[in-house]
C-alpha cells in the first residue's frame, strides 16, 4: 500500500478512476529495487504509469517531458547523483522519495543544487517514506539484502569487533525496526533478553521510538499513518531474540518445501534460480561441455499452490504436484476443445467467420482458457522446482540427515554411529557434515571427551571439512553460561511412513525410491517457545528476566515486569543474527 501510494505521487491511489494513470519513470538504487521486486510485478508497475524503470547509477537519457519518481537510500554517492539528474535537466518534475530518513544537510545539499540548476519548481515533492525493509511474505519481513553481510550473525558475533562498528550494525537494524512500526503505524511493546545484542537493538529503538513520540508536532505514528487504525486498540508485542540462545535450528537440514527451496537451492527475495540439467547426453571427446540455462522462478504470494504447499514436508509436495498433473491433465481436452472454438489452431479464415455462431461458447472458452493455462504454468514450475530439490535430497541423503538430527536433537537413541554418518563418502558434503557434527556438539549436555573429538575431527577432515566452524563454537559453548542447560527441542521424533507408496506409480514425475516418507510431529522450538512465554504471559525461568519496554511511558522504567496482565493478540519475533525458514514455519504452526 505504501509502495503504490509513492509511486501515485503520494496520493492514495484513486480506485477505478476513470482517467488513465499518469506516465511517469521509477529511478531507484538496488535497495530499492530489492523492496520493490518480491512485491510489484512489471505488469502491476505499468497499471500504476511505470513505463520505465532505471538504476539510479545506470546511464539515462534525458526525457524532459515525464515526472520521475525517485526512490533511494540517503547515502551521500545517491545525493550526489541526484543532483546531477537536477543540474542536466533529465525530467519534467523530481518526486525524491527516501527509503529512510534523510539528514538536514543532505536535504540543504539538495536544495543548493535545485537553486543552482534553476530547477527548484521542478522538485515536486521530497518525501521519507521509512521503508527501509522487504517484505517476502503478508507476514514476514528482511532487513535488507544489498549488504546483508553488514548485520550478519558473524558481523555482530566476532571477535575482533569495535564498539563503533557494533554501533553502526545496531544502528542499521534499530532504522530498519523503525520503519517498520512507521508503517505499521503501532507502537511495540519490547521485550528481550539481557546481556545480548538484542539487548542493545531494544534500548536504542525504544529511545528512537520514544524521541519521535514527544515531539508532538513531527511524531510519525499520529493521524494519518497507513496502519493507524488497524492496531488502535490493541499493541503489537515485539520480541527481540538473540540468534546464539539457538544455534543447531539454522543448521539443521530441513523437511519442509519453502526451507528445503531456501537451503538447497538459490533462492533470494522468492525468487528461485535454477540450472537447467540438458540431460545425459554424452558430449563427445574434445566437445565444450553444453552450458547449463539458467531458469528463475517467482514463487509468490499469488501462486496458491506455493502458499497451500510452502510449510507441508517434502513427500506431501511430491504427492500434491503428482495429482495436480493428473487432474490437469483430465482438463486437457478441455483445452484443446477451447482452442479449437476459438479457431487459434487454424489459420483458415473460415474459423473466424463461424465465430459469430459460437459467441455463447466462445464466452465461456474466454474466461476459463486463461485460468487453465495459468493453472498448468505453476504445475510445470513445480514439477521443476521440487524435482530439483528431490535431485539433492538423493544425491546428499537429506533424508537421512534430517531424521537423524531430529533424534540428536531431542535425545533418541541413535541407530548409527556417528562417526559412520560422517564417514560414509555417499552421504552428503563436507558441508552438511560439518553442520551434522555442529549439532550434536551443541545439542550434547556433556562436550565429547578428547579423544573422541580427535576422532571425530579426523573423520572431518578426511571428508574434506574446513574446521573452522567447530573451533569457533567450542569456543562459543564455552563462552555461553547456557553450557550448563542445553536447550530442550522437545522429544519428538519424525515417524517413517515407510516408502513412498501412492507417488511410486509408474506414471509419476518422481521418483522417491530410497527417499524416506518423513512425518513431522509438531513441537516448538526454543524461539517459538520464547514467544509463547511472552505472548500468554506465562512464568518459566527462560524467559522471567527478559527485559520490558514501553516506548509510550514518559519515564523509561528498566524492569522486566509487565504493566499489562492480558496476553497478546498480535506479535512480531525479530532475531538479532538472522531468523530462518525453520523457525518461520514453526511460529505460523504455532499460531493456527
Amino acid at each position: 500500500v505504501a509502495l503504490k501510494r509513492m509511486l501515485n505521487f503520494n496520493v492514495p491511489p484513486v480506485k477505478n478512476s476513470a482517467g488513465e494513470p499518469v506516465w511517469k519513470v521509477l529511478i531507484y538504487d538496488r535497495f530499492g529495487q530489492d523492496i520493490i521486486s518480491p512485491l510489484l510485478s512489471v505488469k502491476e508497475l505499468r497499471d500504476m504509469g511505470i513505463t520505465l524503470h532505471l538504476l539510479l547509477h545506470s546511464d539515462r537519457d534525458a526525457i524532459p517531458d515525464v515526472p520521475a519518481v525517485y526512490f533511494v537510500m540517503p547515502t551521500e554517492e545517491n545525493i550526489d547523483r541526484m543532483c546531477q539528474d537536477l543540474r542536466n535537466q533529465l525530467y519534467e518534475s523530481y518526486y525524491l522519495n527516501f527509503i529512510s530518513a534523510i539528514s538536514r544537510s543532505k536535504l540543504e545539499d539538495i536544495a543548493n543544487a535545485a537553486i543552482g540548476a534553476n530547477a527548484v519548481t521542478q522538485v515536486a515533492k521530497v518525501f521519507d517514506q521509512y521503508l527501509n525493509f522487504i517484505t517476502l511474505e503478508d507476514d514476514m519481513f528482511v532487513l535488507c539484502n544489498q549488504n546483508k553481510e553488514l548485520v550478519s550473525y558473524r558481523a555482530i558475533n566476532r571477535p575482533d569487533i569495535t564498539d563503533t562498528e557494533m554501533e553502526t550494525i545496531m544502528d542499521t537494524i534499530v532504522d530498519s525496526l523503525f520503519c517498520f512500526f512507521v508503517t505499521l503505524g503501532a507502537i511495540p511493546i519490547i521485550r528481550c533478553s539481557r546481556g545480548t545484542a538484542a539487548e542493545m537493538v531494544a534500548v536504542k529503538l525504544d529511545k528512537k521510538l520514544r524521541e519521535n513520540l514527544r515531539d508532538a508536532r513531527n511524531s510519525l505514528f499520529t493521524g494519518d499513518t497507513l496502519g493507524a487504525g488497524q492496531f488502535s486498540f490493541q499493541r503489537p508485542l515485539l520480541v527481540l531474540v538473540d540468534r546464539n540462545i539457538d544455534l543447531a535450528t539454522p543448521l539443521h537440514h530441513t523437511w519442509t518445501y519453502q526451507a528445503l527451496v531456501h537451503d538447497v537451492l538459490d533462492f533470494h527475495l522468492n525468487r528461485v534460480n535454477l540450472e537447467e540439467s540438458t540431460g545425459m547426453e554424452s558430449t563427445p571427446a574434445g566437445a565444450r561441455p553444453k552450458k547449463k540455462n539458467k531458469k528463475s522462478y517467482d514463487l509468490t504470494a499469488s501462486d496458491k499452490f506455493w502458499q497451500k504447499h510452502k510449510g507441508s514436508p517434502f513427500p506431501e509436495v511430491a504427492e500434491s504436484v503428482q495429482e495436480e498433473l493428473e487432474s490437469y491433465r483430465a482438463q486437457e481436452d478441455e483445452v484443446k476443445r477451447l482452442k479449437s472454438i476459438m479457431g487459434i489452431e487454424g489459420e483458415d479464415e473460415g474459423a473466424i467467420s463461424m465465430l459469430s455462431d459460437n459467441t455463447a461458447k466462445l464466452t465461456s472458452a474466454v474466461s476459463s482458457l486463461p485460468e487453465l493455462l495459468e493453472k498448468k504454468r505453476l504445475i510445470d514450475l513445480h514439477t521443476n522446482v521440487a524435482t530439483a530439490v528431490l535431485e539433492h535430497i538423493k544425491s546428499r541423503k537429506l533424508d537421512v540427515y534430517f531424521e537423524y538430527e531430529e533424534k540428536i536433537m531431542s535425545k533418541s537413541t541413535l541407530d548409527k554411529s556417528l562417526l559412520d554418518m560422517i564417514s560414509d563418502p555417499d552421504a552428503g558434503t563436507p558441508e552438511d557434515k560439518m553442520r551434522l557434527f555442529l549439532i550434536y556438539y551443541i545439542s550434547s549436555a556433556q562436550a565429547p571427551s578428547e579423544i573422541d573429538l580427535e576422532q571425530y575431527k579426523k573423520a572431518l577432515m578426511d571428508a574434506g571439512c574446513n574446521l573452522a566452524p567447530l573451533n569457533y563454537i567450542k569456543q562459543w559453548k564455552a563462552f555461553t553460561k547456557m553450557a550448563s542447560a542445553p536447550t530442550s527441542y522437545g522429544n519428538t521424533t519424525p515417524k517413517p511412513l515407510g516408502l513412498f507408496s501412492r507417488v511410486m506409480n509408474t506414471g509419476s514425475q518422481f521418483v522417491m525410491e530410497g527417499v524416506k516418507n518423513l512425518v513431522l510431529k509438531q513441537q516448538n522450538l526454543p524461539v517459538t517457545r520464547i514467544l509463547d512465554n511472552l505472548m500468554e504471559m506465562k512464568s518459566n525461568p527462560e524467559t522471567d528476566d527478559y527485559r520490558y519496554f514501553d516506548p509510550k511511558m514518559l519515564r523509561g522504567s528498566d524492569s522486566s515486569v509487565p504493566r499489562n496482565k492480558n496476553p497478546f493478540q498480535e506479535a512480531i519475533v525479530f532475531v538479532v543474527g538472522g531468523g530462518n525458514y525453520i523457525e518461520y514455519q514453526n511460529l505460523i504452526d504455532y499460531m493456527k
